[in-house]
């Protein structure tokens, strides 16, 4: 019998039906095998930030450019888990909207999907940065590393609002391109490689990920309010750091425009191209 196994990578059609196929799947998943992947998303983004906030610990004697790609290969590591290891992201479940526009996924399954997602991602990553609160990781490098968690936390609380969401949007744009091109992976390999560039370029661009910075937001949140020695010692100007300027600041309209960057910019735009109706002439 000829075995008709192909290793060649499948064509963006193809990709497209299979994107459908997924969101339909994601829809309909178990919730309590979902919630429990949706903390490992977080977690595994959250992971993928401790070591970009590693690599750029040492920041000033690098070149900004050197310094922000080292950032965005390193922070690669968090969706290299979530696409590999299994897991469900919320900006990667923005793909979702694919198969919604077709009519396979209602309205209400999407809007639980996502929000099921968004909490559980919340709590794998909030819970993440306070175990690494708990390892006193900030401390290390003669406390390089908490300085560099604090000053981008700081950086991200003073973004306006309409640049936070654009951020947000050309961020999540790039994650789902990221996702989008592992859908015509046939090997491991092919998904590791698919997800580099992407991801690289969205963290050394300086781009918003909601989920990201529940991790990023908060550690900085810990190491402020349970050390404050540290944090005043740094010379950072934190007035600005809360919890509800993380929330109204930052978190907010970075997520409206992840949700923008990945449902319609990218989703909507495939399903247009590949899957909508097209009338027989």
């Amino acid at each position: 019998m000829e075995n008709s196994f192909s290793i060649d990578a499948l064509l963006p059609a193809e990709m497209a039906h299979r994107a459908e196929t997924l969101g339909i799947k994601k829809a309909e998943m178990n919730l309590t095998t979902m919630f429990i992947l949706l903390v490992l998303a977080g977690a595994f983004i959250a992971l993928g930030g401790m070591l970009a906030t590693i690599a750029v610990a040492g920041g000033s004697t690098l070149p900004y450019s050197i310094n922000r790609l080292l950032a965005g290969l390193t922070f690669c590591l968090g969706l290299i888990l979530v696409v590999i290891g299994g897991a469900e992201l919320f900006t990667g479940n923005n793909l979702v909207v694919i198969a919604w526009a077709g009519g396979k996924v209602s309205t209400r399954a999407l809007l639980r999907n996502w929000l099921v997602v968004y909490a559980g991602n919340f709590v794998g990553a909030i819970s993440t940065a306070f175990l690494m609160y708990l390892t006193r990781q900030y401390t290390f490098n003669n406390g390089a590393v908490g300085t560099a968690a604090l000053s981008l936390a700081q950086h991200k609380v003073n973004l306006d609002f309409v640049q936070a969401t654009v951020l947000g949007m050309m961020c999540n744009a790039l994650v789902c391109l990221a996702v989008w091109l592992t859908y015509s992976a046939r090997t491991t390999t092919d998904k590791i490689a698919a997800i580099i560039f992407p991801i690289t370029a969205f963290v050394a661009a300086g781009f918003e990920h909601s989920i990201a910075n529940m991790y990023f937001l908060p550690l900085a949140l810990f190491i402020k309010g349970l050390d404050s020695d540290f944090a005043r010692n740094t010379n950072l100007d934190l007035s600005r750091l809360s919890w509800d300027k993380f929330i109204i600041n930052n978190l907010l309209p970075v997520t409206i425009g992840n949700i923008i960057g990945g449902g319609i910019m990218v989703a909507a735009v495939y399903w247009f191209i590949y899957l909508r109706p097209i009338p027989e002439k």
